[in-house]
């Protein structure tokens, strides 16, 4: 386990052709030159180019790193941010830190803010919920969040793992930043959402960091592989359902309840759960809270912990040759064929006519099935046909917000709310897990 704060190589561009950057304050070159104010960054024959304002180049190599010096910033305009998402959208956005530029292919680069670990926490805290949410809260969000990435920085020294499965019948697809080369993680929703000091920095946060600097969550010797998202839907799942088949014990499946409530086994379940509402602390309606926990994009999608989504056959039929490149021909059948103990789906078959397909795990079944994403894979389909018997509609009715796997960010608000210590929330969603500082 590691000592020593670490240094965090954060791509917040990807694979870009070009760029404009204002550096706010003076930032040094390898070759101690000085510079400020706009400049321009394009590639040109493999190599990066970067000009000043009035177009004179300046440097022009594949890779180059700018030095902040005391109370530099730099900012970013055009910066996407929940890239495929339905809060999808163009921001400003401002950072503290070192910029490094590297080619990425003979056209493109990626633009990277190094930053230290806990620097880079409190944009991470302000941007994934509101910098105004319970202290209580953003300490545990700050312990899961480090948790993750210094886990996430280890495996990377590991030898990857397969992330996808292929046939002719059988597409199973997961991500993970193992995917990820020449940085350690990227600043959008893949990773953990790093929005720079563009988000509020609160007081608040501030403090979360400051009371829980250097502290994990340790389990069995290692620092805990701690994943999160917004909303359960009032059980949490397991790891194997979004990701390779392997399982954590601090991972397993918790009620997001005082009270313990049987796990989903059946598709008799999963219609009962999915098309109830359960008492779940991620279960509020209380728009007050909301707006000192979610961010205000994240405040657009009101219906979280259950929604319904419904398609025209036809349409559906649309969705899914341009999501997957399939065309199946008229939809015949849509099947859950295994699912997590929240109820999320891990493998789905799809019928048509042309083609039956199984697909999987959960962010790609949530792919296909929207022009975005849809917000979980935990839901049940109702087909609802014409007076000949032919397909009309699919009803999809769903519960939560993302994989379901580890800390539940709107549960982990409100039991905040309640009164509960970061430390009782942590456990409450970390099997098992204990808090160890390991550096200060």
């Amino acid at each position: 386990m590691i000592q020593n704060e670490p240094e965090i190589n954060v791509a917040v561009l990807q694979n870009y052709s070009e760029a404009l950057i204002t550096l706010n304050r003076s930032f040094a070159l390898p070759d101690g030159r000085a510079l400020d104010g706009r400049l321009s960054v394009d590639m040109e024959n493999g190599l990066l180019r970067l000009q000043d304002a009035a177009g004179k180049e300046i440097i022009r190599q594949r890779e180059v790193r700018l030095a902040a010096t005391p109370g530099a910033s730099f900012t970013l305009s055009n910066v996407k941010i929940g890239i495929d998402f339905h809060w999808e959208r163009i921001q400003e956005q401002s950072f503290r830190g070192d910029v490094r530029l590297a080619a990425a292919s003979a056209s493109s680069f990626h633009l990277m803010n190094i930053i230290p670990l806990e620097d880079y926490l409190e944009s991470v805290i302000s941007s994934e919920m509101s910098a105004e949410a319970p202290l209580e809260f953003l300490k545990a969000q700050a312990i899961t969040a480090r948790s993750w990435l210094v886990s996430m920085l280890a495996k990377k020294k590991t030898a990857r793992s397969l992330t996808q499965i292929k046939t002719e019948n059988e597409i199973n697809v997961w991500q993970d930043v193992n995917d990820h080369e020449g940085f350690d993680v990227c600043a959008d929703d893949h990773c953990q959402r790093y929005q720079g000091i563009t988000r509020i920095i609160s007081e608040n946060v501030r403090e979360a960091i400051n009371q829980t600097r250097g502290t994990f969550l340790v389990y069995d010797g290692k620092i805990c592989d701690a994943r999160y998202y917004k909303c359960c839907g009032g059980q949490t799942d397991i790891f194997t359902s979004a990701w390779e088949e392997k399982n954590y014990d601090y991972l397993s499946n918790v009620s997001d309840d005082i009270d313990y409530r049987a796990p989903v086994r059946s598709e008799s379940d999963a219609k009962r759960w999915l098309t109830g509402r359960p008492r779940a602390y991620c279960n509020t309606q209380d728009t007050v809270l909301l707006k000192t926990i979610l961010p205000a994009f994240d405040q657009e999608t009101s219906d979280f912990y259950r929604w319904q989504v419904v398609y025209e056959r036809r349409e559906l039929e649309d969705i899914l040759r341009k999501k997957s490149g399939i065309d199946f021909g008229n939809l015949l059948n849509i099947e859950a064929l295994e699912r997590g103990p929240s109820g999320r789906i891990s493998r789905l078959e799809i019928e048509g006519s042309k083609r039956t397909v199984m697909v999987g795990k959960e962010l790609e079944i949530r792919r296909w099935l929207s022009n975005s994403h849809l917000l979980s894979s935990a839901f049940v389909i109702h087909a609802e046909r014409d007076v000949a018997g032919q397909i009309r509609r699919f009803v999809f009715n769903g519960g939560g917000w993302g994989h379901g796997v580890g800390l539940c960010q709107i549960g982990a608000a409100v039991m905040a709310s309640k009164g509960f210590k970061a430390e009782e929330i942590l456990s409450h969603y970390f099997t098992g897990a204990n808090l160890k500082k390991l550096y200060d």
